[in-house]
């Protein structure tokens, strides 16, 4: 019974210690931005005036010399090597090797590397590689792109992959993949979509259904439809 009555009155200390001890942590450990600033300057966040990792709002100019970091950057962001931004961000951003997003991006960003966005970019990007969840607009990369979806005209040097729809011009060096094309691709080995809405052309042209549209190549494949196979054009019959 007393180890019962000592047990009980512990556990009870315990839940009355707790809350205090949460709260401190909370209060040493705050979330978000805790505030605004127009100019945004240093070395590597959070080495730059105003001090503070992840904690300014920029609105205006963000220069680091190494690395930017920021909660929101509407204006100019420019990192060396990298450029960072966790909600969302508006106007030009550049990073030497790369630029990151967790939240959308409006505007132009432009890398020697990769360009990435958890959520969705609407304006320009130029870099090495992209990868996002859905881009609308111009999009350019040296080696390639994957999204969920795109909407707008893409270049990649390699190939361009879209997971579900692709709406506009498809370009590609070697291959343009798609689940559902709308549009026009346009490669010189490799066009692939499940359901093709418009143009093939090139070397080799694929997909299941074409329920409106043709292909243009050496081997065309249309695999719902009469005539499953047919060089130089082929289309819905």
């Amino acid at each position: 019974m007393n180890r019962m009555l000592k047990f009980g009155l512990t556990a009870i200390a315990l839940a009355a210690v707790a809350p205090a001890y949460a709260e401190d942590i909370e209060e040493e450990e705050p979330e978000g931005p805790i505030g605004w600033t127009p100019v945004a300057i240093g070395l590597a966040t959070p080495v730059q005036l105003p001090w503070g990792l992840n904690r300014w709002d920029v609105f205006g100019l963000d220069v680091n010399l190494f690395y930017t970091d920021a909660p929101k950057l509407y204006g100019i962001g420019v990192g060396g090597l990298a450029e960072l931004t966790r909600d969302r961000a508006i106007g030009l951003l550049v990073g030497g090797l790369a630029n990151v997003a967790f939240d959308d991006v409006y505007g132009m960003r432009a890398t020697l590397g990769l360009n990435y966005c958890a959520k969705s970019v609407y304006g320009v990007e130029a870099g090495l590689a992209g990868f996002r969840d859905t881009f609308h607009g111009l999009d350019v990369q040296l080696l390639g792109a994957y999204q969920r979806e795109v909407c707008g005209m893409q270049v990649g040097g390699l190939a361009t992959v879209s997971a579900e729809e692709s709406y506009g011009l498809n370009v590609a060096g070697l291959a343009n993949l798609a689940k559902t094309a709308y549009g026009l691709q346009l490669a010189l080995l490799f066009n692939y979509t499940t359901e093709l809405h418009g143009a093939q052309i090139s070397l080799i042209n694929y997909t299941e259904a074409c329920p409106s549209g043709f292909q243009i190549g050496l081997v065309n494949i249309i695999m719902q439809n009469r005539l499953k196979f047919l060089p130089i054009v082929n289309g819905y019959f």
